[in-house]
């Protein structure tokens, strides 16, 4: 069975200690020093039993990222984009499958159109 691309993963590859915060950055498409900087900030502003308690339970329950989740680069964007907004990914799916399907129709009026120029042009060739 395939990995879910939507899912949180740790990051254990590009973390420093148990990938928690490498796998929220992977998750979000935020910069993991960002992320870093965050926990850190959060921890230090007073939550500090909560967020270790939270780090620990995330770092417990969630599973490692599986090798080759993401084929490249622009796959790897393309999830990150689904999973902060689903809506606006699907309607950025559905734009490019229409301005694809009038380019083809444009493609197809052109060949399939009584095109006198080109006509004399494979005319001339015979």
């Amino acid at each position: 069975m395939a990995a879910r691309r939507t899912k949180f993963y740790l990051d254990k590859q590009n973390g420093k200690w148990m990938g928690v915060c490498a796998g929220i950055a992977d998750y979000t498409g935020v910069d993991v020093t960002w992320v870093r900087v965050g926990a850190v900030l959060v921890t230090l502003m007073g939550a500090f039993p909560w967020s270790l308690i939270a780090y620990f339970a995330a770092a417990y329950f969630a599973e490692a990222k599986p090798a080759g989740l993401y084929s490249d680069r622009d796959d790897e964007k393309f999830w990150q984009g689904v999973r902060s907004n689903p809506a606006r990914s699907a309607r950025d799916v559905r734009s490019k499958f229409r301005d694809i399907d009038r380019r083809l129709a444009d493609i197809e009026a052109f060949y399939t159109s009584r095109n006198r120029r080109l006509a004399d042009e494979i005319d001339s060739l015979r």
